[in-house]
C-alpha cells in the first residue's frame, strides 16, 4: 500500500457508517453533497479544460471513474464526477458517492495526535514506549518520528496488491506484534521511509490516551465540526452498492473488481472513504486554520528534518513542499480498488482532490496535476520545463555517449558503469531525435522527488524515470520501453 499515486483501520467493534445521501439539485447549476450544496464557480474554461483532462487521463489510463473537488478562494468552487463507478451493471459515477481515499487518511489521524497534544495528553517527543513498551526500541523512537516516517519502524504493507494473507481479519495488536516488534529498519531520525506501521502506532496511542476507538474520536472533533457528513469506515465495512466499485487488472488484461482487505488491516492509515467535496471541507479547514491551534498547525506543515539536517518532503502526515513558486500540502493514497489524490495550497486558497477506482493507477495524480494550473493561475510550467529540458539533455548526451556525472549522486554513478552507457547508447542513438519529450507524472516518493516523462519517436514509445534529491542531484535516470 503506497504512499504514491497508488498509497492503507479500526478495530472490528467500530463499525460506524458515518454516511448522509446525497441528492442532486437539477437545473440550477448546484449538486448537493453531503451537506454542502457546491456551485459550480469557475471559470468556463477552467471548467471545460477540466473535463478534457478528466477524458483524456481517464482514456489513457483506462481508470473507470474519477470524481473531483475544486477550492477555490477558499471555498469548494467545483464538484464533478466523470466515468463509470461500476462496469457491470453499469453505474455512472455521481459526485455524492465515497471512494477510499487510502493513505490520505493519515493526515486525519496526525490532526487528532495534535489535538490530543493540545490536551496535554500527548507530546510529539514523547517517547512511544510511553504508551507502547513493548515495541522494538519504544523508549528511542518518538511520536514525532512516528507520525513522520522517520521512526524506523518496518512497513507492513508496501505492496500493491492484496495478498491472500490480509484478506483474513486482523487486529491493530497484531500488525504490531508482527512488524512494530521487528528490529528497525534504520536509526531513528536517521532516514525517512514510508511506512503504514507507523501510523498503525499513532492511532493506538490515539485511544490509549483518549479512551476512545479512534473512528469516534475522529468523528467528534474532526468530522462532525467541519460537516464532513459523508465519512465511512471502509475498515469496518464495505462500501455501499451505490457506491463505487473497485477494480484492478493483471497486466494488461480486463479490468476486474478488486479484492477486499479484511478487516482491521486499515486502521488508522488508510481507513477511511467519502465524496470528493467532504475532502475539501478537509482542505478548507487546513488553508483557513480553523481546526487546530496555530502551533499544531505549524508542526503539521513544517518539513521534518533529519539527525543529519537533510530535508524530508514531508511535515506530520503530509507531503510538504513548493512547486513553481506554490506551497503546497499534499498526500495520496491506495487501498485495494481505489487510489486518491489530494493537493492543498494553502496561500492560493486552492485546492485539488481526485478520487477514483482502481488500484496501480497513475490517473488521481497525473488528472490533479492538470487541474492545478488551470485554477491556480500564474505560470506552472516553468519547473516542468526545466525538469524536461535536463532530462532530454542526458537522454541525448547518453545516444552520443556521453554523461555528465556531476549531475549524478554517487549511488546512479555506480549504476552508470561503462558497460551501461555503451547500451543506452548503442540501443538510443539509432533512434534519432525525439518527436517529443513530456514530462506526465511527478510526485514524492522516498524524500525525493520522482518524475515521468513520456519520449515519443515515428515507430516506438519510451519512458524515462528520474529521482531527485532535495539537493538537485538524480538518484536514478532509466529508459524503459512504454506500450503506449
Amino acid at each position: 500500500m503506497r504512499l504514491t499515486s497508488f498509497g492503507s483501520a479500526a478495530t472490528l467493534s467500530c463499525m460506524i457508517n458515518l454516511r448522509v445521501c446525497s441528492a442532486a439539485v437539477l437545473g440550477l447549476g448546484f449538486s448537493m453533497v453531503g451537506t454542502v450544496l457546491a456551485q459550480n464557480t469557475l471559470a468556463p474554461d477552467a471548467v471545460k479544460g477540466i473535463g478534457d483532462a478528466a477524458a483524456d487521463v481517464m482514456k489513457s489510463t483506462g481508470v473507470p471513474s474519477a470524481s473531483v473537488a475544486v477550492v477555490q478562494g477558499g471555498k469548494v468552487a467545483f464538484v464533478k464526477a466523470y466515468g463509470k463507478a461500476r462496469l457491470e451493471p453499469v453505474l455512472l459515477a455521481e459526485p455524492g458517492m465515497q471512494y477510499s481515499i487510502g493513505s490520505v487518511s493519515k493526515q486525519f489521524t496526525a490532526a487528532l495526535i495534535l489535538l490530543l497534544v493540545q490536551d496535554g495528553k500527548v507530546k510529539l517527543d514523547d517517547p512511544v514506549g510511553k504508551y507502547l513498551p513493548e515495541l522494538t526500541r519504544a523508549n528511542e523512537v518518538t511520536v514525532r518520528q512516528v507520525l513522520s516516517m522517520t521512526s524506523g519502524y518496518q512497513d507492513f504493507w508496501p505492496e500493491d496488491y492484496v495478498m491472500t494473507s490480509m484478506m483474513q481479519p486482523a487486529t491493530p495488536q497484531y500488525i504490531l506484534d508482527v512488524w512494530a516488534k521487528k528490529p528497525l529498519d534504520f536509526e531513528p531520525g536517521t532516514k525517512w521511509q514510508y511506512s503504514n506501521t507507523n501510523y498503525v502506532i499513532a492511532g493506538r496511542i490515539a485511544e490509549i490516551v483518549a479512551g476512545k476507538p479512534l473512528i469516534e474520536q475522529l468523528q467528534e472533533r474532526i468530522f462532525n465540526p467541519l460537516k464532513m457528513n459523508g465519512v465511512l469506515n471502509s475498515d469496518a465495512s464495505r462500501l455501499p452498492a451505490t457506491d463505487p466499485t473497485g477494480y484492478y487488472q493483471h497486466a494488461l488484461g480486463p479490468l476486474r473488481p478488486a479484492p477486499q482487505e479484511g478487516a482491521g488491516w486499515m486502521f488508522a492509515a488508510g481507513e477511511l472513504a467519502m465524496p470528493a467535496s467532504d475532502l475539501a471541507l478537509w482542505d478548507i479547514s487546513l488553508m483557513n486554520r480553523t481546526l487546530l491551534a496555530p502551533a499544531s498547525y505549524d508542526e503539521m506543515f513544517r518539513e521534518v528534518k533529519l539527525k543529519d539536517g537533510t530535508g524530508t518532503h514531508y511535515g506530520l502526515g503530509v507531503q510538504v513542499g513548493d512547486r513553481d513558486g506554490h506551497r503546497f500540502v499534499s498526500h495520496s493514497g491506495e487501498v485495494s480498488g481505489f487510489v486518491s489524490q489530494n493537493v492543498v495550497y494553502p496561500d492560493d486558497k486552492v485546492a485539488v482532490t481526485v478520487l477514483t477506482n482502481e488500484d496501480a493507477s497513475s490517473a488521481a495524480g497525473a488528472l490533479a496535476k492538470r487541474i492545478a494550473p488551470l485554477v491556480l493561475g500564474g505560470d506552472m510550467s516553468a519547473g516542468t520545463a526545466a525538469a524536461e529540458k535536463r532530462a532530454l539533455d542526458i537522454f541525448t548526451g547518453l545516444q552520443n555517449g556521453k554523461l555528465d556525472r556531476t549531475q549524478l549522486t554517487a549511488l546512479c554513478n555506480g549504476y552508470f558503469t561503462d558497460e551501461a552507457v555503451t547500451d543506452f547508447s548503442n540501443s538510443l542513438k539509432p533512434l534519432g531525435a525525439p518527436s517529443n519529450f513530456k514530462q506526465t507524472d511527478e510526485e514524492l516518493r522516498g524524500g525525493m522527488t520522482f518524475r515521468s516523462f513520456s519520449v515519443s519517436f515515428p515507430d516506438r514509445q519510451l519512458r524515462v524515470t528520474v529521482y531527485e534529491e532535495p539537493d538537485g542531484k538524480l538518484e536514478q535516470y532509466l529508459v524503459i520501453p512504454s506500450g503506449s
